[in-house]
């Protein structure tokens, strides 16, 4: 009797097992959310996170400065645009987010300008006498990695609205973090030159 015969898979076995590595392949190469923290402190919220990428750091800051695309990232963009340089050359950004977290419904305006470095740093800060926060400092910061892109993100914000006292703070941590992974995906989809999965209500 030919004892090799049970050492050699069958043919079903090779093709699941090539199903398997190729969907391990597949998800090693999508964006992956490492590591996500949201945290307030007295009146202000803070949300760093860290994103890989498989694109190059070129395509993902290509993204990230366009405003226009943000209403692909989440559905809590109800519109989003670049807008003009400032007198200083800066560029300027507007967005609007409407949401309603159960019983609570806001719509948050952000305009400000962007501080860039390009493919490496993005800092966008908001002009609160415009805006319905009275702080809000966001920045990207972009790393090689491999062949692909580590973001690293941090945002700052403080309200210029009304929250609810105990229940508010914790749905906008909530909130804030839900976003955040549900976006990923789709940035890099964008950076990829691919286009993304609908956002969620579309």
């Amino acid at each position: 009797m030919n004892h090799s015969q049970y050492h050699r898979p069958s043919n079903t076995i090779r093709l699941l097992l090539g199903a398997f590595l190729l969907s391990l392949a597949l998800s090693v190469s999508s964006a992956d959310l490492r590591d996500v923290l949201v945290e307030k402190i007295d009146k202000r919220y803070s949300l760093i996170s860290y994103t890989y990428f498989d694109t190059n750091a070129e395509d993902l800051f290509r993204v990230l400065i366009d405003y226009d695309l943000f209403t692909k990232f989440t559905s809590a963009f109800a519109e989003s645009r670049n807008v003009a340089p400032d007198q200083q050359g800066r560029p300027q950004f507007h967005t609007r987010m409407e949401g309603c977290i159960i019983w609570w419904c806001k719509s948050l305006v952000r305009n400000g300008y962007l501080v860039l470095q390009p493919s490496s740093e993005i800092i966008a800060i908001v002009n609160p006498e415009t805006s319905n926060f009275n702080y809000s400092h966001e920045r990207w910061r972009l790393r090689n990695e491999g062949d692909g892109t580590l973001l690293i993100y941090e945002f700052y914000m403080e309200p210029g609205f009304w929250v609810p006292p105990v229940i508010g703070p914790f749905l906008i941590k909530r909130s804030l973090r839900s976003e955040a992974i549900d976006a990923v995906d789709r940035i890099e989809a964008l950076a990829q030159g691919k286009e993304p999965q609908p956002v969620s209500g579309e």
